[in-house]
């Protein structure tokens, strides 16, 4: 139901969430790490894969909406960049079998309901040692425990005992939800 539903998002280009540009996080954190190798987990129209394409990063991208890979492969071929673009499923990366430098997740994680585990068993498997886990995500409040869009502050404490916490930026998105950014470290 939610791939079709991201899918005609997609074809009628009602996708707020898709604002073209890169986030100030995710440039921050290229201009304070050296190029390596990226993957962008539910990356969507590709904004990201091609920015970390333009700095030299080996990159990837995955996203279920085989709408949206189709627009971030155009996107990528007229940017001129070369980047691995596939239809896909987080929670299993069939055709990934490469470590990572740097995971980045955009908003993917906190949709994923009861597939959380299945997804951060296969991020440890692909993040290198070392690697970054870059994650932004809606943060519930505890009336919302129930929604399946976003996460408790809880599950973000516990994602600590799984990765050592590099930074935590606390704020809201364009229409006023709590949300947060995380760097994480393998």
């Amino acid at each position: 139901m939610k791939k079709l539903f991201f899918n005609l998002r997609y074809f009628r280009k009602q996708t707020p969430w898709d604002s073209g540009i890169s986030p100030p996080e995710l440039l921050e954190f290229i201009e304070r790490h050296p190029p390596g190798r990226a993957i962008d987990l539910g990356c969507g129209t590709g904004t990201n894969v091609i920015t970390l394409a333009q700095y030299g990063w080996q990159v990837s991208g995955v996203d279920f909406a085989a709408r949206a890979i189709k627009i971030a492969q155009q996107k990528a071929k007229a940017a001129k960049v070369d980047a691995d673009l596939q239809v896909g499923d987080v929670t299993k990366l069939r055709n990934i079998d490469r470590k990572f430098d740097l995971v980045l997740d955009m908003g993917c994680f906190h949709n994923l309901e009861n597939k959380k585990e299945d997804y951060l068993n296969r991020l440890d498997e692909i993040l290198a040692p070392n690697g970054f886990w870059l994650l932004y995500a809606h943060i519930l409040s505890a009336e919302y425990a129930d929604s399946a869009h976003g996460i408790l502050p809880a599950d973000l404490d516990k994602l600590t005992k799984r990765f050592k916490l590099v930074s935590r930026k606390e704020g809201t998105d364009k229409i006023g939800r709590s949300s947060a950014w995380a760097l994480f470290q393998k």
